[in-house]
């Protein structure tokens, strides 16, 4: 997968994190450096408490996993949908709900194939056909950009909602991932914060509106990692390095023209150590500094959702004028080794 046949635009967001309940909230949280964290109690062992980023919510909203997630998703959907006037039939949703690997307790109470139908129900409305969703994480709602330009251009989709939602808080991960030795602790700094989210981008062919700034999307990039985090040996970055030479392997922009990066690493010792050797490998052009935004270091890390809210940050960051430059690179890394890189630019309308 490489540079697209012709750009995609963000039109429109929307988010339900830790940091906001709706997407403008959780980007002002994330620009102001805030943090969602707080400590929990969990379940086992029954006493000891973790530092997690949990959305501050009533307990009836919570009554099972699958409901919370569908609810998550359901409301930012509805917020993307409504940033642009066209219908939800003419629009398509591509969702990357939690990996299958990881056996997520929502999946006890929806099968995985009904979770999108479940979704769209909540929504009270409906959409085309040729939505669907996609095992793969966050990487792999990076890697539907693709089809997002297909749907529009050979099925008469309007516009598409391209996003994921996920929760690492809940007893199974929590309990996975402790015994493991992954999660941020007084014992280990170098671990990840769980969060939950759900993110959507709204992406059309053409530019709407009259604004003169627009956001693009021109290049993608996708590969499979064999040394994943759940491996036993450390990953040497060969699957993001071809993921982010293909993203610009093309007539957009290139290495050279990148600013800045958003990524969604989470601060484990395996992704901190991917990056350390990625980066001089893929960034050969001379720079002071790369500047890199992390949205976990806000919200923790929110699994299947990093996809479109990597692709919201470095679009807010693009359109409101306080992105260190205008060419910006994603870097998506799902659990399941898959990963993804996109650039993306700030234009101006001729």
């Amino acid at each position: 997968m490489a540079a697209m046949k012709r750009p995609l635009y963000v039109s429109g967001a929307g988010a339900v994190t830790p940091a906001g309940l709706n997407a403008p909230q959780t980007m002002a949280a994330i620009r102001a450096g805030l943090s969602a964290f707080e400590e929990i109690m969990l379940a086992e062992p029954l006493g000891q408490t973790q530092i997690a980023a949990p959305i501050p919510t009533r307990a009836k909203l919570r009554r099972t996993e699958g409901r919370w997630l569908v609810n998550m998703a359901s409301r930012a959907i509805r917020e993307a949908l409504w940033t642009g006037s066209g219908a939800s039939e003419g629009t398509a949703i591509l969702l990357t709900p939690p990996e299958s690997l990881r056996k997520h307790p929502a999946y006890d109470d929806i099968a995985p194939q009904d979770f999108l139908a479940t979704v769209i129900k909540a929504t009270g409305l409906r959409f085309h056909a040729a939505s669907r969703a996609i095992d793969g994480g966050a990487a792999a709602s990076i890697g539907l950009l693709e089809r997002a330009l297909e749907v529009m251009e050979q099925q008469g989709v309007e516009q598409v909602l391209l996003g994921g939602v996920d929760s690492l808080v809940n007893d199974a991960d929590l309990a996975r991932l402790g015994q493991a030795g992954r999660l941020k602790a007084e014992n280990n700094a170098q671990g990840l914060v769980p969060g939950e989210a759900a993110a959507f981008v709204r992406l059309t062919r053409l530019p709407e509106g009259k604004s003169p700034i627009l956001v693009a999307i021109h290049g993608v990039g996708l590969a499979q990692e064999q040394d994943n985090v759940l491996s036993e040996r450390y990953s040497q970055g060969d699957a993001l390095l071809e993921a982010l030479r293909n993203a610009v392997n093309g007539s957009g922009p290139s290495e050279p023209d990148i600013d800045f990066v958003i990524s969604n690493s989470n601060g484990e010792r395996y992704s901190g150590w991917e990056e350390l050797i990625v980066r001089p490998r893929f960034y050969r052009t001379r720079r002071e500094i790369l500047p890199t935004a992390y949205p976990a270091m806000t919200i923790g890390d929110i699994g299947a959702a990093g996809g479109a809210l990597a692709l919201m940050l470095a679009a807010d960051s693009l359109l409101n004028d306080y992105a260190p430059g205008p060419t910006a690179v994603c870097e998506l890394a799902s659990e399941n080794g898959l990963r993804a890189a996109a650039v993306m630019t700030r234009m101006t309308r001729r």
